[in-house]
């Protein structure tokens, strides 16, 4: 049986969760790694989500947040 990391070691998120933790549809997740929304690699068919590119991206605050503030 293959072991599975904790996730605090873990390096990468699948695309599902990474949209889980936005807040978004597994669908939507998809789309808007498709169109380089999030940050993804591929190994093989898979798509995972590095975890460092995806927390910097949340702490980027957007564009419409700058110009409200």
């Amino acid at each position: 049986m293959e072991a599975v990391m904790p996730a605090q070691e873990r390096k990468t998120i699948s695309v599902e969760e990474a949209g889980r933790r936005l807040g978004v549809s597994r669908n939507t997740a998809y789309e808007a790694a498709g169109r380089g929304e999030i940050p993804t690699i591929r190994i093989g068919r898979r798509m995972l989500v590095p975890l460092a590119a995806f927390e910097r991206l949340l702490e980027v605050p957007s564009t419409k947040t700058e110009r409200a503030a």
